[in-house]
């Protein structure tokens, strides 16, 4: 199917950007996602489907703390680093979307992208971050969808806000999570040009 950039805009009246629908957008993948896809791979490097899954239980949480400024707080913590299928929470079905909704109610609030703030150990401006948690959103929710058969979409203001960001980062400085750019076709739409931007190829598909 074809991806569907051409929603409605998610701002707010200060052109903050809305990540409840690309949040809502990949908690409706969930049910398509068996048991038996777990192991199988995503066009995210290394990750298979159960680790995807996982990081999603880890940076939901620290994203959202992020977002409120509080860091270490009681509750679940994120891991660091790649997620584990073998460590993936077997209630994630329930718990997951859960912490999408959380995620973005707590980005929903205007103090959230003032000031600075910090995620992964990096403290850094707030609204900057606040861009990485939507980039985490619509481009490890294409992974999910491709690595399971499923269509993606979102809407437009929120793939151009990831080509913004990942367009700022210069070839030296990429790597981790951002591969070599992926050339797309002039006439590419906005997703697929965050896709390629984001180092994947935006025809992979899953196997079989």
């Amino acid at each position: 199917m074809t991806d569907r950039t051409d929603q409605t805009d998610q701002t707010d009246q200060t052109g903050r950007i809305d990540l409840g629908p690309v949040a809502q957008r990949v908690t409706a993948l969930l049910s398509g996602v068996s048991d038996d896809q777990l192991g199988a791979p995503t066009p995210c490097g290394d990750y298979s489907v159960g680790e995807l899954l996982d990081h999603f239980m880890g940076f939901t949480i620290g994203m959202r703390d992020a977002a409120r400024k509080t860091t270490g707080g009681p509750g679940p913590q994120p891991r660091p680093g790649q997620g584990s299928a073998e460590g993936l929470d077997p209630g994630w079905r329930r718990e997951l979307p859960r912490r999408l909704d959380d995620l973005a109610a707590a980005w929903r609030d205007p103090a959230a992208w003032e000031g600075t703030t910090q995620a992964g150990g990096v403290t850094m401006a707030a609204d900057a971050i606040g861009l990485f948690a939507l980039d985490e959103l619509v481009i490890h929710g294409w992974d999910l969808a491709r690595a399971t058969g499923q269509p993606f979409d979102c809407d437009r203001r929120s793939a151009e806000a990831v080509v913004g960001l990942l367009s700022a980062f210069p070839e030296e400085a990429r790597g981790g999570g951002f591969g070599p750019v992926v050339p797309v076709p002039e006439d590419a739409s906005v997703l697929d040009r965050a896709v390629g931007l984001s180092g994947r190829d935006p025809a992979w598909r899953a196997a079989g």
